[in-house]
């Protein structure tokens, strides 16, 4: 008698249990993906065959769940791809876990200590897409403070307004030697720019109506004025709009360019070692008949800002969030993609490694091409599907139940074989 068919039966039904167990204990493993048994028959030239035999364990790459966690180093890929990690040794390896954490020297890892992988920065610190994937890093370094060199707003001033009329308001200043200086005007509006080390200074432009389609603006700075009132200054400027109310020209420059005011610390800081230089924009402002008003107004300076904390962004930017509310980026995440995921080789740790099977990887930034996008504050769970997983071991457990009948029937036909006289 054989009992060569029952066994195979029994090792084979043992191995998908295996699996099916492993499919289970997993179920709660975010990024986990499912595994299954082929099986084969055997035949050696035989018309009865001498059993079977795993032919092969497949992966399920099929997407799991995306469920929020509020935890914004917490990632999850919607769509195809593998995050890509450097492990300890140096080696690449992929994953779809994205539950990372920051270390002190500012490495973004998993739980294993694997650094996730992306595009680093360019010398003007901007990301380097399409470049070679680096390890990447989140610089703790302060934020340095910036001049403002540019100032954008658009108003409209109210063309009732009578030139010389007693409804403007007077304003004291100081001129650059510190004597009083008064300023009329019908309408006025303030911004805070900022020098080179950063402090904020606060600049109020008063308008004055001239004419019928005039305007004369004076800037003062901290409440002095600035360079003096007389029109031969460059803080002292007109405004010229034509019968429709739109702006012609400020000053002698068209669409509303001021040129640029330079600040020198002798005149206008007392002495203080600072400098500031910028171009105040006009562009699009009114005179209709409504009140006067701002409708925009935009700087781009900024005072010193520490790290406090970052945010990583659907096609995987990772930004530096400041105090000072401003925003840098510090690399940017890749995606890998495979012509043949199931011929990854699992590596445990919730990664893999890429094989001949699986052909070479092929990297990018999220949401570009076949990739998916990055979504923060969340992770992908286990593709496991409990439900199948317990009807498969109640099919595999009778299978096998099965296999070691047909043994005990063959021992007993042995038996009785045995026993003949």
């Amino acid at each position: 008698m054989s009992f060569s068919q029952a066994l195979s039966g029994l090792n084979s039904q043992s191995q998908k249990l295996g699996a099916i167990g492993n499919n289970i204990a997993n179920s709660q493993t975010v990024g986990f993906k499912g595994s299954s048994v082929q099986f084969s028959d055997v035949f050696a030239n035989s018309r009865v065959g001498l059993g079977t035999r795993v032919s092969a364990v497949l992966q399920n790459f099929n997407e799991g769940n995306i469920e929020s966690t509020n935890r914004n180093l917490d990632l999850a890929v919607a769509g195809n791809g593998f995050f890509r990690f450097m492990d300890t040794s140096g080696e690449v390896v992929y994953s779809r876990n994205g539950q990372l954490n920051m270390q002190s020297n500012g490495n973004l890892v998993n739980a294993q200590g694997f650094q996730i992988m992306g595009y680093g920065l360019n010398a003007a610190g901007q990301v380097q897409v399409g470049g070679q994937p680096v390890p990447l890093n989140v610089s703790a370094e302060e934020l340095a403070a910036s001049a403002t060199t540019r100032v954008g707003t658009t108003i409209n001033l109210d063309a009732r307004k009578v030139p010389g009329s007693d409804d403007m308001s007077t304003v004291e200043a100081r001129d650059e030697n510190g004597a009083p200086v008064s300023i009329d005007y019908h309408y006025s509006n303030n911004f805070t720019v900022y020098d080179s080390l950063g402090n904020p200074r606060n600049i109020t432009v008063y308008y004055e109506k001239v004419d019928s389609n005039e305007w004369t603006a004076k800037m003062t700075l901290d409440g002095q004025a600035l360079g003096g009132v007389t029109p031969d200054t460059a803080t002292t400027f007109t405004l010229s709009f034509d019968a429709n109310g739109k702006l012609q020209n400020a000053g002698s420059v068209v669409n509303g360019a001021i040129p640029g005011i330079q600040f020198t610390s002798a005149e206008f800081f007392n002495g203080e070692p600072e400098n500031l230089t910028f171009e105040l924009n006009l562009a699009g402002s009114t005179q209709f008949g409504n009140t006067s008003t701002v409708s925009s107004l935009t700087q781009n300076g900024y005072t010193s800002g520490t790290l406090v904390g970052i945010t990583i962004n659907e096609d995987g930017v990772i930004m530096r969030n400041y105090s000072n509310e401003e925003s840098r980026p510090a690399g940017q995440i890749a995606l890998a993609t495979f012509r043949n995921p199931e011929g990854l080789t699992p590596a445990g740790d919730n990664v893999w490694r890429a094989s001949n099977e699986s052909g070479q990887e092929l990297v990018g930034a999220p949401g570009t091409g076949l990739l998916g996008g990055i979504v923060s504050g969340a992770v992908e769970t286990s593709n496991v599907d409990m439900a199948r997983e317990l009807v498969n071991m109640i099919v595999a457990q009778r299978a096998y139940q099965a296999n070691s009948q047909t043994i005990k029937t063959q021992d007993e036909l042995l038996q009785t074989a045995i026993n003949l006289r």
